[in-house]
């Protein structure tokens, strides 16, 4: 009898530090995405990373001095993929790269008539995003840029019934700014942004074209 309550003791003892251990770490749930309370010993920390996939709509424009380039809004398909990472330990602050596919462009009722230009992207945006906990609920502002470079398009000439190559109008580099604000519910993403293009894509050296594209998506973040 006296050799098993020993036993018992001892085992208990051993038991005792994996349980204290175990009940005075915090939450580190995948979908809560800061844990990281200063009191962590060193080993204990890590920087969080996610990949995301994203599927939406561009309603874009092009916005130029030439009234024939000057552009109405059009519907255009967004498709991308993001990874993101955690820039500090004790910070909500994430840094995040993306590759995606963008069409954008617009119509226009100019000199000659109607003509519509779709103009296909291969973007690749980066962000800084601050993460704002609002009970289950993370809203991100965010801040950054884009660079793309067009991959396909055309534009169509109602007037003469012709559809042409639309990068012998426009430079086929694009960049500029974007910002906007996401809305994170565990595995779920959905954002509203605004591209606001700063290269003159526009080929005549006398006017300047800049695409403008408001962009709404969702998808998840994994």
């Amino acid at each position: 009898m006296m050799k098993k309550t020993i036993l018992w003791a001892l085992a208990a003892m051993l038991a005792l530090p994996a349980t204290a251990q175990t009940y005075g770490r915090p939450h580190t749930s995948r979908y809560d995405r800061y844990p990281y309370a200063p009191t962590r010993t060193y080993a204990a920390r890590r920087l969080d990373n996610y990949f995301g996939l994203r599927l939406g709509a561009n309603i874009a424009s092009i916005s130029s001095g030439d009234v024939d380039l000057d552009t109405n809004a059009r519907a255009g398909l967004y498709v991308g993929a993001v990874f993101g990472t955690q820039l500090a330990y004790y910070s909500p602050v994430w840094l995040e790269i993306g590759v995606g596919y963008s069409e954008k462009g617009g119509t226009t009722n100019g000199t000659t008539g109607e003509v519509k230009y779709r103009l296909g992207y291969l973007q690749a945006p980066i962000t800084v995003k601050y993460s704002i906990g609002v009970g289950n609920v993370r809203i991100q502002p965010f801040l950054g840029g884009y660079l793309a470079v067009g991959v396909a398009g055309k534009a169509k000439d109602y007037a003469t019934r012709q559809q042409k190559e639309v990068f012998d109008v426009f430079k086929r580099f694009d960049g500029g700014l974007r910002l906007g604000c996401g809305l994170e519910y565990q595995m779920l993403y959905a954002e509203v942004g605004f591209d606001f293009g700063l290269a003159n894509i526009n080929k005549d050296n006398f006017d300047t074209a800049h695409n403008r594209a408001l962009l709404l998506t969702a998808g998840v973040n994994f």
